[in-house]
């Protein structure tokens, strides 16, 4: 599915969702009210025919499964290695100091 066209994945997430309701045993109208959406909104997300991030989150959220949008945001942590580069830019480049030679006074 990794390289799949957007409208397969659509598909894919509206039959995910389709399957979570009948297994919690609501009807359409029921899981719409629930979620604070219209049906025709639920059945655009369960058919695969394009549907709002608000409605997707909203109906994930009235199915208890926060847990399908904490895995497609999962917190972003940085990477001991990244603070050291981005320490080693912002740091001023350290010259070196030579005296200058002088004139040799006649």
């Amino acid at each position: 599915m990794t390289n799949s066209p957007t409208e397969d994945w659509e598909s894919y997430l509206g039959e995910q969702f389709r399957a979570m309701r009948i297994r919690a045993n609501q009807e359409q109208l029921e899981l719409a009210e629930r979620a604070g959406v219209s049906v025709g909104a639920l059945k655009n997300l369960e058919g695969g025919k394009g549907s709002s991030v608000k409605t997707l989150i909203k109906v994930a959220r009235a199915l208890g499964r926060t847990d399908w949008l904490e895995a497609l945001a999962p917190k972003v942590s940085v990477s001991p290695m990244q603070l050291l580069k981005a320490r080693a830019k912002a740091a001023p480049r350290q010259r070196v100091y030579r005296p200058r030679k002088r004139k040799e006074e006649e």
